[in-house]
């Protein structure tokens, strides 16, 4: 199926006689190698593109301090670069960036995403790796006086990524990944993890929903990974050391096969509650973001059924995620791609679980090469999308994010969905 939303895919899929076009042999039952000279046509592409990045991120507006498109998020890809590409000042580069506009925070929406949770913890990771303890401690202490608002169940604060509670979730989650010892006590996280429980509770059970959690943004019951349910679920997910059986199997679980009931044939995701129409195939909408979630619950539940969801989203997203949008991550070829090299990790991750180690190679191999393609396609950038977006260099809508996954890419194994995954 493919609509106006997306260029019809021009590429062969893999079989087994298209190994070589991306990856070196290995041993049998080896994990499928990028080739080297792959790898460079993506370094020279993430070198050009970062060119035409450093030109036009004096156009962004300093007062814009979100990650979503502001200068935060280019702070974030020049530290993920730091991570990846040792020896270069890209660190440094990144802490100029925050320290400008740490200043310009107001105090107003609490996600790591969209509010200034997100520049914060950054900023609090790049100064503790800086040698700057001090300083990085003080930032985390402004983090942690937001969670009485993330708390307050009387408010009319909403629960999803880009302006509720699991954003803010995140930004605890992001610093307890990087910082250690972990830097946000269990208390804090468990506190906001119960008003996200008790919020979809509630609204399930004064709506008489037969599903037991359920959330709504802006009068709509969204399920993508931006404003809905899939996104909401699978960031309590990354959290699950600290849920309870009970609400992993009493009140997550059943959440998930919700979504899964009222996944189109196609398993692509429905935008919101009542869409009949099977059109957005974006990470903020549809199979791009889903698929972490059902790759997530299949690791946490051992339930097949989760895995096949996965897959199809693959299928969707390989059919119809050349979007005419452009390159962009949130609603872009880039973001769509990473649905391959989630589906990648996930199944080398669960080894001996269902396939054989024959089997498991073939998919290996078919999702690193689709994401290749992907990767191929945002190559080309500026050639084949049907406007520009409105913040062309920013990381969630332009450029910072194709360069963000373009480098990803080069270490598909460690690659994450920038803000989102972990």
């Amino acid at each position: 199926m493919v609509d106006e939303r997306s260029y019809p895919n021009p590429f062969e899929d893999y079989v087994e006689e298209r190994f070589s076009e991306f990856f070196e042999l290995t041993k049998a039952g080896g994990f499928p190698k990028l080739k080297s000279d792959f790898k460079e046509r993506l370094r020279t592409s993430v070198d050009q593109l970062l060119a035409r990045l450093e030109a036009g991120m004096a156009t962004t507006s300093r007062s814009d301090v979100s990650m979503y498109t502001g200068t935060p998020g280019y702070a974030l890809l020049f530290w993920m670069l730091s991570r990846k590409r040792p020896g270069e000042d890209f660190q440094q580069h990144s802490m100029n960036i925050l320290e400008a506009a740490l200043p310009r925070l107001r105090n107003r929406d609490v996600t790591f995403i969209c509010g200034d949770p997100g520049p914060l913890a950054l900023a609090a990771v790049v100064y503790h790796t800086l040698g700057k303890p001090d300083r990085s401690v003080e930032l985390v202490k402004r983090i942690k006086s937001f969670a009485p608002i993330i708390t307050d169940l009387e408010s009319d604060l909403p629960d999803e990524a880009l302006y509720g509670r699991v954003g803010y979730l995140y930004s605890l989650l992001f610093l307890n990944h990087y910082l250690r010892p972990n830097a946000i006590e269990d208390n804090i996280i468990r506190q906001v993890l119960s008003a996200i429980l008790a919020s979809g509770k509630s609204l399930a059970k004064s709506e008489h929903r037969k599903v037991p959690l359920m959330y709504r943004w802006h009068g709509s019951y969204y399920f993508g990974a931006a404003h809905g349910i899939a996104g909401i679920l699978y960031t309590l997910l990354l959290a699950r050391d600290q849920l309870t059986d009970s609400e992993l199997m009493e009140l997550i679980r059943p959440t998930i096969d919700f979504l899964l009931d009222t996944s189109f044939p196609s398993g692509n995701l429905p935008s919101s509650l009542g869409r009949e129409k099977d059109k957005l195939v974006h990470w903020c909408h549809g199979a791009p973001g889903a698929v972490y979630l059902y790759c997530l619950a299949y690791k946490v539940f051992h339930d097949e059924r989760y895995l096949d969801a996965a897959k199809k989203c693959g299928e969707v997203v390989w059919q119809r995620g050349l979007l005419r949008k452009g390159y962009g991550i949130c609603h872009g070829v880039a973001g769509n791609a990473y649905t391959f090299l989630c589906l990648l990790q996930t199944i080398n991750d669960c080894k001996g679980a269902s396939d054989s180690e024959s089997q498991q190679q073939s998919w290996e191999a078919k999702y690193l090469y689709r994401a290749c393609k992907f990767a191929e396609w945002c190559m080309t950038y500026d050639e084949r999308q049907d406007r520009v977006p409105d913040r062309p260099f920013s990381l969630f809508e332009g450029l910072a994010g194709t360069i963000y996954f373009m480098n990803d890419m080069q270490d598909p194994m460690e690659a994450r969905f920038p803000a989102f995954a972990l």
